[in-house]
C-alpha cells in the first residue's frame, strides 16, 4: 500500500490508479512529514513537492533524505523557474534523491521502475552545485563521470596489485547496514593501514564528511579502483552493482528481525539457496547464541559473524574489533 502528501498537485495525485492508505494534504514543515511517516510502514510514498514548506531551500531536501528512506519516494515537481532546471535536480541527486517526475506517466513508470544513481548520473553535474552541497570536497559526492581516452580501463583490466585487498560488502536484507559498518571499519582501521572506502550508484557516503569515503558509478568504478591501487584495503559498498569478481571477497548482510526477513524471502524466495556457502554476517542483530543456532539451523546457512546494533560514535567499538580480527584485516 501507498502514502500520498499533495498540496497543489492534489487532483493530479488523486486521480491515480493506485491503492493509497494515508494521505496528508496542504503544506507542511519538513518535521511534520518525518514525524507522520517515520515509523509508518508503507510501499511507496508519492510526494507532491509543494507540499514541503519551503521547499526551494535544500535545506530542507537534505533534512527529509536524511531521515526517510528515499528510495520509496516518488517526487512530484513542480514547475518553479527556481526549480525547474538541471542544478536543480542535480541538488536532488546530490541528497540520493532519483525518483522525481512532473507527470502521472512518471509516476506510474517509477511506481514499476524505480531509479538508481545509474539512471540519473547524465544529469548529475557536480559543477553547477550550490556551494552549500559541495562546500566540503565535491570530489566525495561522486566520482567525475568525464573520462580522456588515455584514461579508459577496459572492462577486462586488473585491478589489484597482489597486496590490495578488496572487499565487498551487500545488503541481503534491506537496509542491513554496509553504509555504516563499512564507516566503522575504516574508522578502526585506518591508523593501521592505508584504506578507501568506495559506494557504487549511491551518494550516501556524502554524509560521513570524510574524503577518504567516495562515490563510483557502474561505469566508473573499475577505473577508481585502478587508481588507488597503491591502498591497503578498498572497502566496497556493492549496492546493485553484480560484478563481484572485482572483490578479493565479499560479506553479504542479512538483518535478522521477522519483518526484514519475511521481506527479503518474499522477495527472493531463492534467497537462502544463493547465500548457500557465502559469507553471511548478521548485521544490527540482537540475537543471543542460542537464537543464532536456530537461524542456522531453520535457514540451513552458516553464519560468519555476527554484529549487534553499536553507536558508530564511539572510538572504540569491541564488535568491530573483533570482526576485522574475524576476517584477518
Amino acid at each position: 500500500m501507498n502514502v500520498m502528501v499533495y498540496n497543489k498537485y492534489k487532483e493530479l495525485l488523486l486521480g491515480l490508479n493506485i491503492d493509497v492508505m494515508k494521505s496528508l494534504e496542504g503544506v507542511h514543515n519538513v518535521d511534520e512529514i518525518i514525524d507522520t511517516f517515520t515509523n509508518f510502514y508503507y510501499d511507496k510514498m508519492i510526494l507532491d513537492i509543494t507540499a514541503i514548506r519551503d521547499y526551494q531551500n535544500v535545506d530542507n531536501l537534505q533534512k527529509l533524505a536524511m531521515n526517510i528512506n528515499m528510495e520509496n519516494v516518488i517526487l512530484l515537481l513542480d514547475d518553479n523557474p527556481e526549480t525547474d532546471t538541471k542544478a536543480f535536480l542535480s541538488k536532488l541527486i546530490s541528497l540520493g534523491i532519483y525518483n522525481f517526475t512532473k507527470n502521472v506517466d512518471g509516476i506510474n513508470y517509477l511506481l514499476v521502475h524505480p531509479h538508481t544513481y545509474r539512471d540519473v548520473v547524465n544529469i548529475h553535474n557536480l559543477e553547477d552545485l550550490d556551494e552549500k552541497i559541495s562546500e566540503d570536497k565535491p570530489s566525495a559526492v561522486v566520482a567525475n563521470t568525464s573520462s580522456s581516452k588515455s584514461d579508459d580501463i577496459s572492462e577486462s583490466a586488473p585491478v589489484n596489485n597482489g597486496k590490495l585487498r578488496i572487499i565487498g560488502f551487500k545488503n541481503v536484507t534491506q537496509h542491513a547496514g554496509a553504509t555504516s559498518l563499512i564507516y566503522m571499519i575504516k574508522k578502526a582501521l585506518e591508523n593501521k593501514r592505508n584504506v578507501v572506502a568506495l559506494e557504487i550508484n549511491k551518494v550516501d557516503f556524502l554524509y560521513f564528511n570524510d574524503k577518504e569515503m567516495l562515490s563510483s558509478t557502474t561505469q566508473e568504478i573499475l577505473k577508481d579502483i585502478m587508481h588507488r591501487n597503491s591502498y591497503d584495503v578498498i572497502l566496497l559498498d556493492l549496492n546493485d552493482y553484480e560484478d563481484l569478481d572485482i572483490c578479493n571477497e565479499v560479506y553479504y548482510l542479512i538483518e535478522p528481525s521477522t519483518i526484514m526477513i519475511n521481506k527479503m524471502m518474499r522477495k527472493n524466495k531463492n534467497i537462502l539457496q544463493d547465500l548457500k556457502d557465502k559469507n553471511v554476517i548478521l548485521n544490527k542483530c540482537m540475537l543471543n547464541s542460542n537464537d543464532i543456532a536456530t537461524f542456522e539451523f531453520e535457514t540451513k546457512l552458516k553464519v560468519l559473524f555476527s554484529i549487534p546494533s553499536v553507536d558508530d560514535r564511539q572510538a572504540i567499538i569491541d564488535p568491530i574489533r573483533n570482526f576485522i580480527s574475524k576476517i584477518n584485516l
